[in-house]
């Protein structure tokens, strides 16, 4: 099971028997053959344990279990649609980015304050995420959805990577990212946009920025 890219804002998925993927809710197009669409609870392989911290904050995004044999096509509110292919890592993205994802990924939630305390929970409110983020682990492929479309920035132990955190998509890799201000805190009293920080992130991997701070 696979994405195929039709177009930048839609995918196509092929099903098969024995195999599942999940989609955000409202996100199938049109499919081909024998499939079926169920409402998940749980959400891929993580079970219904690794989504309660995001029920309970009211930040949950509702998911569909796709079944059966055939081809399914994906989008959602007009928005770019990326395909990103995952071999054993974790990738972090925000649930309402996720257009679909292969059920062999392992879906789990994180606390913003494990990555950079108190810091780390203004970034999640700074970036619209809130208290939790979304992680898929393991071998399979997601689509995420950005506006204006998605370009690829390698990290690297030389070379961090400083992105505004209302154009963060996602990243993956062993990668550590902390929220910094160009701003002293009196200044970013009563500001609303994100320019006042900086998304830092260092080490090895990706991260996925959109071409806009327009949010989801």
């Amino acid at each position: 099971m696979s994405f195929r890219e039709i177009n930048s804002k839609m995918v196509e998925a092929t099903v098969l028997p024995g195999q599942r993927l999940f989609n955000q809710r409202g996100a199938m197009l049109a499919y081909k053959g024998d499939v079926a669409f169920t409402p998940s609870l749980q959400g891929g392989q993580g079970g219904l344990m690794s989504m309660i911290g995001r029920r309970v904050a009211g930040e949950a995004t509702p998911l569909m279990t796709v079944e059966g044999s055939g081809t399914v096509f994906f989008g959602h509110g007009g928005h770019h649609v990326h395909v990103i292919r995952l071999t054993g890592d974790t990738l972090y993205v925000e649930a309402d980015r996720l257009l679909a994802f292969e059920g062999t990924l392992r879906q789990g939630t994180m606390f913003m304050g494990s990555q950079g305390g108190v810091m780390g929970m203004v970034r999640g409110q700074v970036t619209g995420q809130g208290l939790f983020t979304t992680t898929l682990q393991g071998q399979g492929a997601v689509a995420v959805m950005a506006h204006g479309g998605v370009f690829e920035i390698p990290i690297t132990p030389q070379r961090p990577v400083h992105v505004d955190p209302q154009a963060y998509v996602a990243h993956h890799g062993d990668v550590r990212n902390k929220l910094s201000s160009a701003l002293g805190w009196r200044d970013m009293v009563g500001r609303g946009s994100g320019e006042a920080f900086q998304l830092e992130l260092s080490g090895s991997g990706t991260v996925y920025v959109q071409a806009s701070e327009e949010k989801l």
